[in-house]
């Protein structure tokens, strides 16, 4: 036997992840799948918090609620320039938080 210690890596099964991110990807067809994608996330408690999935569940369910409170935000506002501006913003912030998302989560970097 040598002197070097083997260490124990374990490995987590992502594909929930990235099916979740394929979700939220298709946030344009009236957030059906986003709504749908967060019903999902929400019973993955068994998850541990401080594992990789764990941090990309976080992610999500916070990009999910952030889209929800731009485009509500978007709605509310009377002014047609200034609700056009949130939705996109919201559509743009939620598209490069899906991507960044998906590409750590490729990568297996927790969020």
């Amino acid at each position: 036997m040598t002197g070097a210690h083997s260490q124990l890596i374990l490995a987590e099964d992502r594909s929930l992840g990235h099916f979740l991110y394929g979700l939220m990807c298709a946030f344009p067809l009236f957030l059906v799948p986003v709504v749908l994608s967060l019903l999902i996330n929400f019973s993955q408690r068994q998850v541990a918090p401080a594992s990789l999935m764990g941090s990309h569940l976080r992610w999500q369910r916070h990009s999910i609620f952030g889209l929800l409170m731009l485009m509500l935000l978007g709605y509310w506002v009377s002014a047609l320039w200034l609700s056009l501006s949130f939705f996109a913003l919201g559509m743009i912030w939620f598209s490069y938080r899906i991507f960044k998302g998906w590409l750590n989560l490729t990568d297996g970097v927790a969020m």
